[in-house]
């Protein structure tokens, strides 16, 4: 009998298993089986494997062969397993030493000429390799820079089947011919899943420090939001932008991930696994290192936005906007449950899946601005008549967004509609996304300072209960907030809130501690009720 092993990783979510995949030969008619709970698309990879392998010059065993995942009790799916079920085949053949192959982990798609493949996920199964103890990996050529971001592991890359076997039998490595110039790598189309491009709202496009095309100054008059949007980023507060067509609010949106700090090598490696598994990793940048925005359509199903599909669930809009932003425009306009589907990851932080097929676990700590019209025609204003939607209309269209998803978010600004006055004023520009991004960046200091020695790194993680047991505000600087809370305005989960955005207003400031007026800036954000405080950050330094 004839035996030979190796390691592959299944994927379930964003952790990985490591799998032993094995080999055996034996007497008897000619045959290949596949067990251990494959999916369609690995069970095609007997066609692929025994092609692959004829194609690089190999002798496929005229014997029956059995080829075992193992854990068998773990669903595996995708392709990702044909590089070591092919020299797991070709190690009980004795044409590789099986001895070699015992603690390498290999991961790629092979071709039927026996080209190497990127697959989706590089990233986290390479993570699950070294957390298993495993310092020798083999990927595809093209995902070799993913993979290296792991410490600690020796990456190989290999462009075909040929080399690795070179490598593996201490042969010379032959030379692959480059494909003609000019043309896309076809190997390169492993790492992208088909529709989910930018034009989409499904990407990782996240703005750097100084994007010239997303400026801060751009955005005309608007104090107000320009202030809420800073107090978001710097504390990572969710945002609701309610006001007529063409006020600004997208703008705002689109302006906001410049103004987030750059992430951290933990966020990143974070961030990068998630886009990875989704296929959105773009080629040529293994490292995600600015925060992903992320705007799905309102048209958007509840498994788009939080995860799932057939199978295996995949990340939802939620998750590829882990460490970022979340835009959902026109938020009257999304399902009522979708919508409330999202009252949970704002909470915990990520998204719990259960699905016949496993139950996977994903990251969701976003940064949710919501933009809205007041009414279907958007011309609603207490200030002048212009609007002719029946006042039913009108409740109906903002009972849409549900009284306990706006209870979840921290700053609600009214967006005014620009006059031509603002618009045409000489020097109208207001400050630039770096000299915001400059304040945002000391306040996550502060805040990081403070919160050394806890498991939280920006005000609006912290919970209540250790908001009001170790993190005071000034005596007698919440008085205004407690008289809320008994007539109702706020709720209990709200004066936490109102809080935290204190705490923020505080580290933008520089004050060691919440003082009155950072407090009636905090309810004013999330109230709308003027509280006679200058709403620009820079007039409270």
């Amino acid at each position: 009998m004839a035996f030979a092993r190796t390691c592959s990783v299944a994927l379930v979510g964003v952790e990985g298993v490591v799998v032993e995949v094995q080999a055996d030969l034996e007497p008897g008619v000619a045959a290949f089986t596949l067990v251990g709970l494959p999916d369609k698309s690995l069970t095609e990879s007997r066609d692929r494997v025994r092609a692959a392998v004829v194609n690089s010059g190999g002798a496929w065993p005229s014997k029956k062969l059995t080829v075992g995942l193992s854990p068998a009790s773990v669903p595996k799916a995708g392709s990702g397993f044909d590089l070591a079920v092919a020299c797991a085949v070709l190690g009980a053949a004795e044409r590789i030493d099986p001895r070699v192959l015992a603690d390498i982990v290999m991961i790629g798609e092979l071709g039927l000429d026996g080209r190497v493949r990127p697959v989706r996920g590089i990233l986290p199964a390479v993570l699950a390799a070294a957390d298993a103890g495993y310092e020798q990996v083999v990927v595809p050529e093209c995902a070799a820079a993913e993979a290296s971001l792991v410490p600690g592991v020796s990456v190989l890359g290999v462009r075909s089947l040929r080399q690795l076997i070179a490598v593996l039998t201490e042969e010379p490595v032959p030379d692959e011919t480059p494909d003609e110039q000019g043309r896309p790598d076809p190997l390169l189309a492993g790492l992208r899943v088909p529709g989910t491009g930018a034009a989409t709202g499904m990407h990782s496009i996240g703005a750097t420090h100084h994007d010239h095309e997303h400026d801060l100054a751009d955005v005309v008059a608007q104090i107000s939001a320009r202030t809420a949007v800073e107090v978001a980023a710097a504390g990572g507060h969710h945002l609701f932008l309610e006001g007529p067509p063409g006020a600004g609010k997208t703008m705002l949106a689109e302006r906001l991930p410049a103004v987030l700090p750059r992430l951290t090598r933990e966020a990143s490696l974070e961030v990068t696994a998630v886009h990875s598994v989704a296929g959105l990793l773009p080629p040529g940048k293994p490292l995600i290192d600015v925060a992903p925005y992320c705007a799905p359509h309102h048209s958007a199903t509840m498994q788009s936005l939080v995860g799932g599909g057939p199978g295996i669930a995949r990340p939802g809009a939620v998750s590829l906007a882990h460490r970022g932003v979340l835009f959902l425009d026109e938020a009257p306009e999304f399902h009522s449950q979708t919508l409330d589907a999202l009252r949970q990851p704002l909470e915990s932080g990520h998204v719990v899946i259960a699905r016949s097929a496993g139950v996977v676990r994903f990251p969701a700590r976003f940064l949710m601005v919501l933009a809205a019209n007041p009414c279907p025609c958007g011309r609603f204003s207490l200030r002048d008549s212009l609007c002719e939607c029946p006042p039913s209309a009108i409740r109906r269209y903002q009972s849409r967004l549900s009284g306990p998803l706006l209870d979840r978010v921290d700053l609600r600004v009214e967006v005014d509609p620009v006059t031509r006055a603002q618009l045409t004023e000489p020097g109208a520009r207001g400050e630039s996304t770096a000299t915001v991004a400059d304040r945002v960046r000391q306040a996550r200091e502060r805040a990081a300072a403070r919160l050394t020695g806890t498991p939280w790194r920006t005000n609006s993680e912290v919970p209540g209960r250790e908001l009001r047991s170790r993190y005071h505000a000034a005596a007698g600087a919440m008085d205004d907030a407690e008289r809320s809370l008994e007539r109702g305005v706020l709720t209990a989960r709200g004066i936490d809130r109102v809080l935290r955005v204190a705490w923020t207003v505080a580290d933008l400031v520089g004050h060691d501690r919440p003082d009155a007026t950072d407090v009636a800036l905090a309810l004013q954000l999330r109230t709308g009720v003027p509280r006679g405080v200058p709403m620009a950050i820079g007039a409270l330094t």
